[in-house]
């Protein structure tokens, strides 16, 4: 009877509204695939929009490669604005962004969350009124109203996560601050973390300081090209990259996220040479996690960031790594040209298990070298970008691209990758269907087709070949992926469809043939938006591979704002019949924290959250969230297992602006 009063409940809401999440959350929802929700490049990226969301920038004094950090521009997209600003000069207001003719409705309504114009940038910067310090100071902490396993005594420290950051910026010139994190059950100030957090993130940043365009100390990350030998900045999905067209990046910036994972800590900085040709360099020296051998060389590189139990502390910092690198790029009348190097040292050996054959090639050794040229010309009807990359050992990689620009309605685009299994580097973060820049070569064409400012309809289809083993895959594989979304748009409705079908191969139980897995997942949603404004959501799933299996995830999102106040809910039921048919939740959170989970089973997940602005400098929020299953009496394994069918979090922060 429970699980019946529930799905009643759920029925009901859907007639009510409700506030729903800004729109550069629906577009990081809307892009997101399955396989984008557990990457941490997917977080560093939501990092980032809620960073230029708090601090948007002046377009008017916005550089290049400031536009690329937004990931739903295309190249002709920024060479446009860029173009159009030099030509015509300072914008008045964001209204002039109808005169960008790449800009469609649904981004140009999207910029307007990152970037501000000022009434009079020349008299307010000769004034001092448009740079002066702001301070920021931000408190977030989650307690649970459960016990783990790992709580009894496994883990070192209290079952609290939180994490504190201090930032000041001025104008878009300085930016620094400190970022302190602690996860549930690591030692504070206590144990191996004496000095508090279990990791710290100290940067400062210098923007537009004579012939230098950025200078960092401190952590940072870097995108070069098109991500074949470093990119730690941002992600690139299937269906953003639709959004972006293939777009290659050059930026640089400061790590101010509480990510433990992928950035530099050092210096780094990016010079103006002449006119149109630039320089970047960097060198860093950091410690990182890592499982050891019984003779000391290093099994694997760790990204989690855990340091819970004493096995895990011991991982901590036990690999030291120095990497060093720069490039040099010239871009000028829509063509771009670059040359990049990264060389890294580690002080111990990377000695992985080569005993399994699909990790035969993985990287190995103390010193790694890459280098790459990355190459393009944008138009405002076309644009192809390219970067082909060798490492140390002469392995290939190289990813190629063609959009097309066919008027106001559609937009084409094909992207051709080869990535020798030989090729390795260990900053790699590129387009791919396996998941790294290595072992797979494919061709993806893309189009997005909107016929009206009402409809809109994307569509990309995907073949992937591996030519090595693969984890679970003993011999040369292939998969294929395909999706289609439609969106409507009357008035205040949105109305959404998506269906997506992969096909991939796996070892059968004797591993002497593959087996074709199966898997279809669809999403239909409809959203009302005003004052008050409500999201109902219906995702399904069925994959086939030995055995058939349905998952089902019926959700609402709730909530009301009033100036000072805003309140939002959400509650969804979703059945699977195993883990493999499972079915993910995206979630509002508190500022800059990431909130999508992965569902299995039957249950029901709850949860409502209150924000109170206390008048302009003072943010409170709270949100408590409860996930309770129908099919199991324990949640989790090991140590992270709760011995009870339901678990309860509460999340608090608080932000002060002086």
């Amino acid at each position: 009877m429970k699980k019946f009063f529930f799905c009643g409940v759920l029925v009901l809401c859907m007639g009510i509204s409700a506030q729903t999440v800004h729109p550069w959350e629906q577009y990081f929802h809307e892009v997101m695939t399955a396989e984008d929700a557990g990457s941490a490049a997917w977080e560093d990226t939501y990092d980032l929009l809620c960073e230029l969301e708090q601090h948007p920038l002046d377009i008017n004094r916005a550089t290049r490669e400031q536009l690329e950090q937004l990931p739903f521009l295309s190249a002709q997209q920024v060479e446009e604005m860029v173009e159009f600003l030099y030509r015509y000069g300072p914008m008045k207001s964001l209204a002039e962004l109808r005169m960008i003719r790449s800009l469609d409705d649904s981004r140009r309504r999207l910029l307007t969350y990152f970037v501000i114009v000022l009434d009079n940038p020349d008299i307010q910067e000769s004034s001092g009124k448009a740079n002066y310090f702001h301070h920021e100071l931000m408190a977030t902490g989650r307690i649970p109203f459960y016990e783990r396993k790992g709580d009894a005594g496994a883990y070192q420290g209290y079952p609290y996560r939180h994490w504190l950051k201090y930032q000041t910026t001025y104008g878009d010139q300085l930016k620094a601050g400190i970022v302190g994190s602690q996860d549930a059950g690591e030692p504070f100030f206590g144990g191996k973390n004496r000095m508090g957090y279990d990791y710290y993130s100290v940067y400062l940043q210098l923007n537009r300081w004579r012939r230098i365009e950025t200078l960092i100390l401190g952590n940072y990350r870097v995108s070069m090209g098109m991500g074949l030998i470093l990119n730690n900045s941002f992600g690139l999905g299937k269906v953003s990259m639709l959004q972006n067209m293939g777009r290659p990046t050059s930026t640089l910036r400061a790590h101010s996220s509480r990510s433990s994972d992928g950035y530099l800590q050092g210096a780094a900085a990016t010079v103006n040479i002449t006119k149109g040709l630039t320089a970047t360099g960097f060198i860093s020296y950091r410690a990182m996690d890592a499982t050891l051998n019984k003779d000391g060389t290093a099994a694997t590189i760790l990204t989690t960031g855990y340091h819970r139990t004493e096995t895990e502390m011991e991982k901590k910092n036990n690999l030291k790594n120095t990497t060093f690198g720069g490039n040099v790029r010239y871009q000028a009348n829509g063509y771009h040209a670059g040359f990049n190097l990264v060389g890294t040292h580690l002080n111990r050996e990377l000695k992985p298990n080569t005993a399994t054959l699909y990790r035969q090639h993985y990287a190995q050794g103390y010193d790694f070298m890459n280098m790459s040229a990355d190459y393009g010309y944008v138009h405002h009807r076309f644009s192809v970008n390219g970067e082909t990359a060798l490492n140390r050992d002469g392995a290939l990689a190289t990813i190629n691209s063609l959009s097309l620009q066919l008027g106001s309605e559609w937009s084409l685009m094909a992207l051709y990758r080869f990535y020798s299994y030989r090729y390795t580097s260990l900053y790699a973060n590129s387009y791919s269907d396996g998941g790294n820049v290595q072992n797979e070569s494919g061709i993806y064409i893309g189009a997005t087709w909107q016929p009206s400012p009402s409809w809109k309809l994307m569509a990309y289809t995907d073949y992937a070949y591996f030519p090595w083993a693969k984890y679970q895959i003993s011999q040369s594989s292939h998969s294929w992926d395909q999706l289609l979304q439609v969106s409507y748009i009357k008035k205040r409705w949105t109305f959404g469809g998506r269906y997506r079908l992969r096909i991939r191969q796996k070892d059968n139980d004797d591993k002497t043939a593959l087996v074709t897995r199966t898997e279809h997942r669809g999403r239909v949603s409809a959203e009302y938006s005003s004052v008050w404004s409500s999201r109902t959501q219906i995702d399904f799933g069925f994959t086939s591979f030995k055995e058939h299996e349905k998952g089902l995830m019926v959700s609402e999102t709730l909530g009301f704002t009033y100036h000072w106040l805003r309140l939002n809910g959400g509650l969804g039921w979703f059945h699977t019949d195993s883990y493999d048919s499972r079915v993910y939740l995206y979630e509002l959170g508190p500022l800059y924290s990431y909130s999508i989970t992965q569902f299995s089973g039957e249950g029901i997940r709850y949860w409502f959250m209150a924000r109170v602005n206390i008048g302009s400098h003072l943010m409170l929020t709270a949100k408590l969230g409860i996930t309770n299953y129908f099919d199991r009496s324990t949640i989790g394994s090991s140590y992270q297992q709760i011995n009870h069918s339901s678990q309860s979090d509460l999340d608090l922060q608080i932000r002060w602006k002086f």
